[in-house]
């Protein structure tokens, strides 16, 4: 699956710790090979997230995505950065 990110979401992640952008790009390079993948935890939101998913970057911090079909293609659009008190609390 392609990967692209949002300006914002690109934004976000240049001032989070060196760590969680660390742990962005490995979490990323493993749901380019397998979106399913147990360890990324992808999984569908709810109510102000309807029709977007979810995936773990640590135990705390999440990557919030929208699946966007261009043509046969499937490119994973992501969104918003945070932990997860701040994404949903």
């Amino acid at each position: 699956m392609k990967v692209v990110s949002d300006a914002s979401f690109l934004a976000k992640l240049k001032k989070v710790d060196v760590r969680i952008r660390k742990g962005f790009k490995e979490q990323i390079r493993l749901f380019s090979k397998s979106p399913n993948n147990p360890q990324l935890n992808n999984h569908a939101l709810r109510n102000e997230y309807e029709g977007y998913r979810s995936i773990n970057i640590t135990a705390d911090w999440r990557a919030i995505y929208r699946e966007v079909h261009i043509g046969d293609d499937t490119v994973a659009y992501f969104v918003a950065l945070g932990t997860h008190k701040q994404l949903y609390g």
